[in-house]
């Protein structure tokens, strides 16, 4: 019997391996981009923390602002075209601020240079706002059934964080060795080859679905209009009890993981006493944690349910992270930060499903539109006020409790698990109970919600807090 090829279908092969490739790159830039701002541009800097939360901060705004209305256009347009559309503006972004990258660090003043980082960070998130519900839409026509939809779930989590264990590493020595201009590039290329792949996929033309949700079709949609197509997503969203449960706990665990990706630099650096030059094993730590939450999930799920799974994954993380504060050693922080990601992509893969549950196929963009920039501009809050604290109001703290020691960089990342906590504890008495089905609700979707329509489809890691574990944005698993 000849070997299998292609993982669930052709297509859905080709879009994978565009993804793989592009996650390599993004980890790279994005990794290196850290390092630029806090040992270049920022160097031996006080606002340091508050330059580098600016990375977050930038992308949430892109998030936040985009965001919303990109789903009532990517329901509109043409989803492969938007995808190819996006690639090549997002390469192109990334040469461009390669090419500046060429000149020395000195030929522009910092406050230049972080605007021309900022702004890339910006753009290339704005233009993911598209990018993400189209790759969403896209695999929810070539993915069919719930079995292989659950499997594309899973490989497109084992994926992402893969890339977390050959991106970082890779990025650190080229960035002290050959120097920021080649992560970019390398990501530009990246761009390119995921360009070539979503171009070989194949896609049935499907029927165009009353975009305005009033069933009277095509022409009724182009009619309605932009505000009034974007209203009628919000009322879907807001409609369903199961929907609310899930952004409200997903934006109060953002406040948790969005602190972490903003300092982890400067705590394993100054608390656990590493070598800028290792940093990339940070991100390589997480990125094996989140390959074992991958293929652990769906056993998971099916052992004690996707309701139990996100509350107690929540409630481990939470109490994970806060014992990661406390690490003052390179082998101990590692070995928490491994079991730290491991419950979040677990609850990330679990949300996946219950998330898109609700969502027939006219409000998928919109759905998608919602969630995300409101988990985001958490995460962008958390980044702000994580950086604020530690370069403003918490940069001498030192304090004890219980003969512990605390400084402002641990303090700051065990009240991040703390609230992570609280997002679990709320989680456990908030969604609602299963009725009909193991996910809870009549044909899959949410209780009380009588308009949820097919099937989950595969999500992107940005439908958990999860989605937020890194080193920084931009990359495929949170700036699409």
């Amino acid at each position: 019997m000849a070997p299998r090829l292609s993982l669930i279908s052709p297509d859905f092969t080709r879009l994978w391996f565009g993804q793989a490739v592009s996650s390599v790159g993004d980890m790279v830039f994005s990794t290196t981009l850290m390092l630029w701002v806090a040992t270049v541009l920022a160097k031996d800097e006080s606002w340091a923390p508050a330059a580098v939360s600016g990375v977050l901060v930038a992308g949430g705004i892109a998030v936040l602002v985009v965001g919303p209305i990109a789903g009532v256009f990517v329901d509109r347009w043409d989803k492969r075209r938007t995808m190819l559309g996006t690639e090549v503006l997002r390469g192109g972004l990334v040469a461009l601020l390669a090419v500046v990258s060429f000149l020395p660090a000195d030929a522009l003043p910092a406050g230049v240079w972080l605007t021309l980082v900022y702004g890339t960070v910006l753009l290339l998130h704005a233009a993911a706002r598209f990018f993400a519900p189209a790759r969403f839409t896209i695999i929810a026509d070539l993915v069919t059934g719930d079995a292989d939809r659950a499997r594309a779930a899973g490989i497109t989590q084992a994926t992402s964080q893969t890339a977390l264990i050959i991106g970082p590493p890779l990025a650190a020595p080229l960035f002290f060795t050959l120097g920021v201009q080649w992560a970019m590039l390398f990501n530009a290329l990246s761009y390119l080859v995921s360009y070539v792949a979503i171009s070989s996929v194949r896609v049935a033309p499907a029927e165009k679905a009353p975009v305005d949700g009033s069933g009277t079709g095509k022409a009724a949609g182009h009619r309605s209009g932009v505000l009034r197509e974007f209203v009628a997503g919000l009322r879907f969203f807001g409609r369903s009890r199961f929907l609310v449960a899930l952004l409200v706990f997903a934006v109060i665990g953002q406040f948790g993981v969005g602190a972490l990706n903003t300092l982890n630099i400067f705590f394993t650096t100054e608390n656990l006493g590493m070598s800028a030059k290792l940093f990339g094993y940070v991100g390589m730590a997480i990125g094996v944690g989140g390959i074992v939450g991958a293929l652990c999930a769906g056993r998971v799920v099916q052992w004690i349910g996707a309701r139990r799974t996100t509350w107690v994954s929540l409630l481990v993380s939470g109490a994970l992270l806060v014992a990661y504060s406390r690490q003052t050693g390179f082998v101990g922080g590692i070995i928490l930060l491994v079991l730290f990601t491991i419950p979040l992509t677990v609850l990330n893969t679990a949300m996946a499903p219950l998330l898109l549950s609700a969502a027939s196929a006219e409000y998928r963009g919109r759905v998608v539109a919602v969630f995300q920039p409101m988990t985001q501009l958490a995460a962008m809050v958390a980044a702000a006020l994580s950086g604020w604290l530690a370069g403003t109001l918490l940069r001498d703290f030192d304090g004890s409790v219980a003969g512990l020691r605390f400084g402002p960089i641990d303090t700051i990342i065990a009240v991040a698990g703390l609230c992570i906590l609280l997002s679990g504890l709320y989680a456990r008495g908030a969604l609602p109970d299963p009725e009909t089905t193991e996910d809870g609700g009549p044909a899959g979707g949410p209780p009380g919600d009588e308009s949820a329509g097919e099937p989950a489809a595969p999500a992107e890691e940005s439908a958990a807090p999860a989605a937020a574990v890194g080193t920084a944005p931009p990359r495929r698993g949170s700036t699409e």
